[in-house]
């Protein structure tokens, strides 16, 4: 973990950062009133010395078992309990809940209550071994106790929170992976339209010019021709929807960087693509990122597979509180009385689901424009 990552550690709760480093300030200054008074003993640098070990352990706790370093969270508790015997009593008794509660979230809640359960019961003991009476013990025990139900339920909580969380994630991997299968069942029925088509006609009049060679030659040589212009027409279909499986990081792009990657990848198709961002550019959500990569791309393919445009020009403009990408072309545009058409559908639906929005039309002075605008709700920082 880089240099004061675990500051933004997420699995570490904010009150007990704050919970230990009041407490360690708390110890610090009776440390330093006791050296100021010349009341400091030997056993006074041993629990300085165990201050110090509290604070460099503290930022490489782990609060998750994936994390790794496990063996700091036993080290940790028997540092906190050292304090007691040290020099401080019931002031240190927060931390030690603080290291339980560690133990809590690495090992669970019974293991944290075990143990627990035994630093109570010995809270009771050990003071009168240390020259106190039972019934500091007794009062140390209770306050423990008492500190300990908050502490447990606190960590029971985040835990709580954490695995529900977990589950969340899980959801939102299996909901991605599920619209990228029903990407793939919509592109694979569009590919079996248009190949599928083509290389049915081509078998067609490949079949006519083997009847018509010796009978009637130039008519064979016609279907010939024809299966050829075909051919080129299958051929360029096929490149089309290569690029259209290819993945959102195009080279390891992202953003605009993969968009205006996309717009360059149709380079040769017989159009002229153009893109460009405004605004100041922000990394967005892969969900957002994703939907405006498909809207770019369902654009420049009907541009070039109906609209028989010659230019089509794309901008991603970054706002205050969302994101628009827009797609136009100088092409023929859409039938009024077509209904559905350019296969939006789905992609404005998916739109919706992020709470923006996805509309098309003709423009006035010709050719198509496809609008997509999404909020900005999902921008990490």
């Amino acid at each position: 973990m880089a240099r004061f990552d675990w500051l933004r550690d997420a699995d570490r709760p904010f009150l007990f950062n704050l919970v230990f480093w009041a407490m360690t300030a708390i110890l610090t200054s009776g440390l330093a009133q006791w050296v100021v008074t010349g009341a400091a003993t030997p056993l006074h640098v041993l629990f300085g010395a165990d201050l110090v070990l509290l604070a460099a352990l503290w930022p490489a706790l782990p609060w998750s078992r994936a994390r790794g370093r496990l063996w700091v969270a036993p080290l940790f508790l028997a540092a906190t309990i050292l304090l007691g015997m040290t020099g401080s009593r019931e002031t240190h008794l927060p931390l030690i809940l603080l290291a339980v509660a560690n133990l809590a979230f690495l090992y669970g809640m019974r293991v944290a209550t075990a143990i627990l359960s035994c630093v109570v019961v010995g809270s009771v003991f050990v003071p009168p071994l240390l020259g106190s009476t039972i019934a500091n013990g007794i009062v140390q025990a209770t306050a423990m106790a008492v500190f300990s139900a908050f502490v447990l339920g606190m960590a029971a909580s985040t835990l709580e929170a954490r695995r529900r969380r977990e589950e969340a994630q899980g959801l939102l991997e299996r909901i991605r992976e599920l619209a990228v299968a029903e990407e793939r069942a919509r592109m694979a029925a569009e590919m079996h339209d248009s190949v599928g088509h083509h290389l049915t006609v081509i078998k067609m009049g490949l079949e006519n010019a083997e009847r018509f060679r010796e009978r009637r030659p130039d008519a064979a040589w016609g279907e010939v021709r024809q299966a050829k212009e075909l051919t080129v027409e299958a051929l360029a279909d096929a490149r089309r929807w290569v690029r259209a499986l290819r993945p959102l990081a195009l080279d390891g792009r992202v953003g605009g960087a993969a968009l205006e990657r996309l717009a360059a990848s149709f380079d040769g198709t017989g159009i002229s693509v153009s893109f460009e961002v405004r605004g100041e550019e922000r990394r967005l959500e892969a969900d957002t990122e994703l939907v405006l990569y498909r809207v770019l791309q369902e654009g420049l393919t009907n541009a070039l597979r109906h609209a028989k445009a010659e230019h089509v020009h794309g901008t991603l403009t970054f706002g205050d509180s969302q994101v628009a990408l827009v797609v136009s072309d100088d092409g023929t545009g859409r039938d009024d009385r077509s209904r559905g058409g350019f296969g939006l559908s789905s992609l404005a639906d998916r739109a919706r689901a992020l709470g923006g929005t996805l509309a098309g039309g003709n423009r006035p002075g010709g050719g198509f424009e496809l609008r997509a605008e999404l909020p900005l709700s999902g921008v990490r920082a």
